[in-house]
């Protein structure tokens, strides 16, 4: 299968191909950052935050954080030319450091990204896409039986998983076109909430607003929390560098979609929460289980169906773009060796990584069937911000070993120590808060990782050692041959100055 031709002539190189324009990596941030959150829970910073006034500064600040973490990114994604994000970062500052620790932090952020984080958000995401695209079918056949509902909403959320993995596998072009459809439906439903908010201020609904920093929380705890809950709303501001192969110009696209993105973004979750305010008073807000629906039944009227609409194509986006840059880094971990190398393998005519693909479709697949998937996030996430923190210290490392290098972007050095503080503070405060068993879990599976690593990556006893050679070399040769993949080739390009 190894000697099959790349569709664009026999000399071409096999490999992902720069298919994201400007636009599209606009989209790919919007799609990531823009969730369900925005439209369902914006309510804990609220009720955190104890006050209208501090509630609004907080998201105003959580923004202007996610856009200094996003400026590093885009000083790493143009310094690094390579797809997987913190992966790669750590790859190239730490790699060749040391030869045991120095492509540890590449391997363990792989090895939760892929087995754990990324195919339960996902999970969770998709099932958020099939709870608000059935709702208004389930209520007019009046279907409340708890596991009739249940079976439904997991039913469409596998159709959709299916065909997010599908959009996936078949061509990157189509991936974009998908994506910025959604991305445009996503930005409207986000501007629908915003006029509503316009129209109740001008016939003078104001009330909720002049309470002002009435209540304001003066508890460390919560002030901790209200923070965390708002950059958590933010996370997603990093997604374009995790395929930075595909983007074209990435020396100059990379900076200005973050540019764009962050700061729009920043200014729709501030403006829907005034929105939310002034229909909303705090008691309401802070038990309403879907804020945004509830405001659209308050403000929309008979419209009101077009709020639940807007997070399904929210949600549905979200995931397709989640499951894209994970499997960017399923294949740049596995042409490295920290992961299965057919993993780095892509068809041989539309360019995809199809096997990684299909392993996050089946990941995601299985975390549906199983239920809860929410403390699979939960329990492991809040190591996320340790690896926020490692790029960081990544692009320290960097400005010394290769201070040299053409740079097209380059940051402060006072902002990449700023977010290392904030994401050792993030990863800290939801086990001071809470010490629950379930950050012993994630540590223990970190720990796992470790001993995976020691075993099959630094003392090199691979698959075929345990398999038998003959009988892996089938196994990647069934792959081959199902997927009708090729190994791609390894690019570790840099810019030219």
């Amino acid at each position: 299968m190894a000697d099959l031709k790349n569709k664009d002539g026999p000399d071409e190189p096999v490999k992902l191909k720069r298919e994201l324009g400007l636009f599209s990596a606009i989209n790919l941030i919007l799609a990531v950052m823009i969730g369900s959150g925005i439209f369902v829970s914006p309510a804990s910073a609220l009720k955190y935050s104890g006050s209208v006034g501090l509630c609004i500064i907080v998201w105003c600040v959580c923004g202007v954080v996610s856009l200094l973490g996003a400026l590093v990114y885009a000083e790493l994604g143009t310094l690094v030319p390579r797809s997987g994000g913190e992966y790669a970062y750590f790859r190239h500052s730490f790699g060749p450091l040391h030869k045991f620790w120095g492509n540890l932090p590449s391997f363990l952020y792989s090895w939760i990204s892929i087995l754990i984080i990324r195919p339960a958000e996902v999970a969770v995401i998709t099932l958020t896409f099939s709870k608000y695209l059935c709702q208004p079918i389930l209520n007019v056949f009046c279907l409340e039986d708890a596991t009739s509902t249940e079976q439904v909403t997991k039913s469409v959320a596998l159709v959709g998983l299916g065909i997010i993995t599908f959009i996936n596998i078949l061509s990157v072009k189509v991936y974009v076109k998908v994506q910025n459809v959604f991305g445009f439906f996503k930005v409207l439903a986000c501007l629908i909430v915003i006029a509503g908010g316009i129209y109740e201020l001008s016939i003078g609904n104001t009330k909720n607003l002049y309470q002002g920093f009435e209540g304001t929380t003066t508890s460390p705890k919560d002030i901790a929390l209200v923070f965390y809950s708002g950059l958590w709303a933010y996370d997603g501001w990093s997604a374009v560098t995790g395929v930075t192969e595909e983007i074209k110009r990435p020396e100059v696209n990379i900076l200005r979609s973050i540019i764009i993105a962050v700061p729009l973004v920043t200014s729709l979750y501030v403006f829907m929460n005034i929105a939310y305010m002034t229909v909303l008073n705090i008691d309401e807000m802070v038990s309403s289980d879907a804020v945004a629906v509830t405001f659209g039944e308050r403000v929309l009227g008979s419209f009101s169906y077009v709020i639940p609409v807007g997070v399904a194509l929210s949600t549905f986006g979200c995931a397709l773009t989640l499951q894209f840059g994970v499997t960017r880094l399923c294949y740049v971990s596995g042409q490295d060796g920290l992961m299965l190398e057919s993993l780095s393998y892509v068809h041989y005519k539309r360019l995809t990584p199809a096997p990684a693909v299909v392993l996050q479709g089946i990941a995601s697949t299985i975390l549906i069937l199983a239920g809860e998937v929410t403390q699979l996030i939960e329990f492991a996430s809040f190591l996320l911000w340790l690896f926020y923190g490692l790029a960081m210290v990544s692009l320290i490392v960097l400005r010394r070993t290769m201070k040299d290098a053409h740079r097209p972007f380059k940051v402060p050095i006072v902002i990449p120590i700023f977010i290392l503080l904030v994401s050792l503070y993030l990863s800290a405060v939801p086990i001071i808060m809470e010490p629950t068993p379930k950050y012993l879990i994630a540590l223990g599976f970190m720990f796992l990782g470790v001993i995976v690593y020691y075993w099959f990556v630094y003392k090199g006893k691979r698959p075929d050692t345990i398999m038998g050679k003959s009988s892996f070399d089938r196994f990647t040769y069934f792959l081959q041959v199902l997927f009708v993949v090729v190994p791609s080739e390894h690019s570790e390009e840099l810019y030219d100055t």
